[in-house]
Order: C-alpha cells, then structure tokens, then sequence
C-alpha cells in the first residue's frame, strides 16, 4: 500500500504530458511546415524504436551528465520517460485519426468558406477524437504497466515495495509478486471499464 502513491502520480502525470505530446506532435505531422514534420518524425522514430527502460536511464543517469540537465527528481525522469515514450505511439494514432476523416467532411467545410483552422477544429478533429478513444484508454492501461519500471531509479512504487518485502524473505517471492499482480490488475480494473466506455462512444454519431 506505501507504494500506491507513487504509482497512481506518476500514471496521471505521464498520461497527461503523455497525451499533451501525443496532440502536439500529431498535429505537426500534418503541419505544411517541413521542419515541424521532420522534427516530430524524428522524435516520433527515436521514442518508438529504442528501449522504454534505456530512455528512462538516459533521462535519469545520462542527459544529467552530457548535458548538465537535472530534471529535478527521479519522480520527473520517470514521468517524462514514459510520456515521451507513449506520446510517441499515440501521434500516430492522433495522425492516423484525423487522416482518416472522410475527404467529404473537409470539402464540405470548404464549400462553407472555413479556414483551416475552423475546418480542423469545428469538423475535422471532433470526429477523429473520436477514434482516438479505444486506442487512448488501450495506452493509458499501458502506461499504469510501465510504471512498474520507475522503481529502477529508486522511486518507491508497488513494485519498490514489493522487491523489499521478497528481498527480505525469499521463500516468500511467489506469494509477494502475485500480490504485487493484484495490486495493479485492480488499478487496472477502472482503466478497463474506462476503454469500453470509451468505445461505446467512439462507435456512436462519426459522420462518414
């Protein structure tokens, strides 16, 4: 129970910055500007193809020393670790959305002399947000999972505790990480009924 704290802080901050980055770099994919686009692709391409673990020790151990950044605390090397990580992936989901919005809606929007700011943001991405919902709450479940990994800089989650617990007595490891198992299935289990609700949703009134 010590350990639930740190757990469910650092679930909500990285899936709000999480989600923040996965808006910010959707949507300059799209952009007509082409260092914006190269410069997301580049992230988007770094985040999603190396190791979540070894970002997080580059954030905590390696960027501190390179470049004379301190985060602040291991708390925010965790946070940010994972945001950058599922921001990525969720980019290509906010991407793929608005892409997916059938030419119809926009051509329609045009016809009723819209900007393009009025046409994304009055037509175009309410429907896409939409279809982003399965696939946000499918991330959010992923990003409580991969919480577990802050307890290797030191912070003092479910798993922290629980590695204490086993260290202290190792006969007793089976029955200390199925707990440690219950812990997070049942802070999943609101996640999970969340992602359904959320696909309800996503299937009701999309304009097509």
């Amino acid at each position: 129970m010590k350990g639930i704290n740190i757990t469910i802080t650092v679930l909500i901050a990285s899936a709000f910055f999480g989600y923040l980055f996965a808006f910010i770099a959707g949507l300059c994919r799209l952009s007509n500007n082409i260092v914006l686009r190269k410069f997301t692709g580049f992230y988007v391409e770094i985040f999603r193809g190396t190791s979540l673990i070894v970002q997080l020790f580059w954030l905590y151990y390696a960027i501190p020393i390179l470049f004379g950044i301190d985060l602040g605390s291991d708390w925010w090397a965790g946070v940010i670790a994972i945001a950058l990580n599922y921001g990525a992936y969720m980019s290509e989901i906010v991407r793929g959305s608005i892409l997916s919005v059938a030419k119809g809606q926009s051509e329609a929007a045009t016809a009723l002399n819209m900007s393009r700011f009025q046409r994304m943001r009055l037509v175009i991405f309410p429907q896409a947000v939409r279809m982003m919902l399965p696939e946000f709450g499918n991330y959010l479940i992923q990003m409580l999972k991969a919480t577990s990994l802050v307890s290797l800089i030191g912070l003092h989650d479910i798993l922290y505790y629980g590695d204490i617990l086993r260290s202290s007595n190792l006969s007793q490891a089976p029955i200390v990480y199925l707990l440690v198992l219950v812990f997070y299935f049942i802070l999943a289990l609101p996640l999970i009924f969340l992602t359904r609700k959320m696909e309800s949703i996503s299937k009701k009134g999309v304009a097509s």
